[in-house]
């Protein structure tokens, strides 16, 4: 009777763990959607490797504020994998991508990066061992679909601002993939690890600010408010919830429910900037949201049938 209780006790835990994980992928995808924005705004008065050193230094030093607060452990684990998941998701992902909004419009900036979930799909199935069963192949193709349409490769040139944030996508993809390593062989704090990551990963990007350094920012309202949106929500918490989701959900979910995180860029940009997005963008979006709805009722569908058959809820996949 304990064991069975215990296992009902876990098996909600787990159920609960993944509705959060949901809602954080849904504060996250209006976070970071808007964000697209701001950034675009804030690269009007700033250089854009300055203005993401400030971003990601300023970001770190604001979770070791709250990581001392709540007295949390400050000390890091596993530093050498911790460094290499600050490298590839600090250094690479935002510095690439920073520097191809200098060109490059935030729409279809946001929509190049959120190439993000193929790549990780890719890499989740050949280092984590998470194939795709048959229905998510149907939405990963109808998400694809969906970005074709809004990224419209046939009328590329190879410009310098796509192959940036094409590089910043594989750079996110490999940091989701190094962030589940680290944390199924090494027992991590969550916060304290994402402190760290943001830290070690600030400093490269503070030191090409200094080699390409030409004066600095303009310190107007705007400017300053993109920093402060970018440094709470758009990093330091947006952070914890994205690793979070990670350790929750598999890698190649959480990757496809970020999906919806181009269509609030697209939508923002198109609202605030005038970037108007023509009718291949607007179906392409239409494909992702399809897509999502897809994944989101198999979900729905499959956890009610184990549910039925179990005679309770069934608690989060776990690696």
């Amino acid at each position: 009777m304990r064991r069975e209780h215990d296992a009902g006790v876990d098996t909600r835990s787990g159920e609960r763990a993944r509705r959060l994980a949901v809602l954080a992928l849904l504060v996250l995808a209006l976070i970071w959607g808007y964000n697209w924005v701001v950034m675009k705004v804030g690269l009007r008065y700033s250089q854009p490797f300055t203005f993401a050193a400030l971003r990601a230094f300023l970001g770190a030093l604001s979770l070791f504020v709250l990581l001392a607060v709540l007295r949390r452990p400050l000390r890091p684990r596993a530093l050498g994998l911790t460094a290499t998941l600050g490298l590839l998701q600090t250094t690479g992902f935002i510095g690439l991508v920073m520097w191809a909004l200098v060109n490059g419009g935030a729409g279809k900036t946001s929509i190049l990066t959120y190439t993000m979930p193929f790549w990780l799909l890719l890499m989740a199935w050949v280092v984590l061992g998470e194939r795709l069963r048959k229905f998510q192949w149907v939405a990963v193709g109808l998400a694809f679909a969906g970005l074709m349409l809004i990224l419209s490769p046939w009328h590329l040139h190879g410009g310098f601002s796509e192959l940036l944030t094409i590089g910043g996508a594989l750079s996110w993809a490999g940091s989701a993939v190094m962030a589940k390593v680290l944390r199924k062989h090494h027992e991590v704090d969550l916060l304290s690890m994402t402190a760290w990551q943001m830290l070690l990963g600030s400093l490269p990007l503070v030191l090409v600010a200094l080699l390409t350094w030409s004066g600095p920012p303009v310190w107007s309202g705007a400017f300053i408010g993109a920093v402060a949106f970018n440094v709470i929500p758009a990093n330091a918490v947006a952070l914890v919830l994205w690793f979070f989701v990670l350790h929750t959900l598999r890698a190649g979910t959480a990757g496809l429910g970020s999906l919806l995180t181009p269509v609030i860029g697209v939508t923002a940009a198109w609202i605030q900037l005038g970037e108007r997005p023509g009718v291949a963008e607007a179906l392409g979006m239409a494909g992702i949201v399809g897509a999502l709805i897809l994944v989101t009722l198999r979900e729905m569908f499959a956890r009610k049938g184990s549910s039925l058959e179990r005679g309770g809820p069934v608690a989060a996949p776990r690696e």
